[in-house]
């Protein structure tokens, strides 16, 4: 359970560094530039720590898949990014593919 959960704060953590890429202007702004390079190695370290148990394929599709996700949403929420049908399908068909991963390993474990 615990890689799972390290999992999944690096995936939010991934979110917290892209979005931080926006916000620092090109590495131009200092307090946004260090925010986003603490949460990046933050986020590395964390997906490292579960990779050791995950599948590692697993892992970094189920953190990029996050990352994916969370970015997409907050484009949307926070820089008024296109949200029509086609782009909230495949944000869908993402987080279906997350969900997919962890049943699978789920199974491969309980097997």
């Amino acid at each position: 359970m615990l890689p799972w959960i390290q999992l999944t704060i690096a995936g939010l953590l991934e979110v917290g560094w892209a979005i931080g890429l926006k916000y620092s202007q090109g590495f131009t702004r200092p307090l946004a530039t260090v925010v986003t390079i603490v949460t990046m190695i933050a986020s590395f370290w964390l997906l490292a720590r579960a990779a050791r148990t995950l599948p590692l394929g697993t892992a970094y599709a189920v953190w990029t898949g996050i990352g994916v996700l969370g970015t997409t949403i907050l484009g949307i929420v926070l820089f008024n990014e296109p949200r029509n049908a086609p782009r909230l399908l495949f944000m869908f068909l993402i987080l279906l593919g997350i969900v997919g991963l962890r049943c699978q390993v789920q199974a491969h474990e309980a097997a």
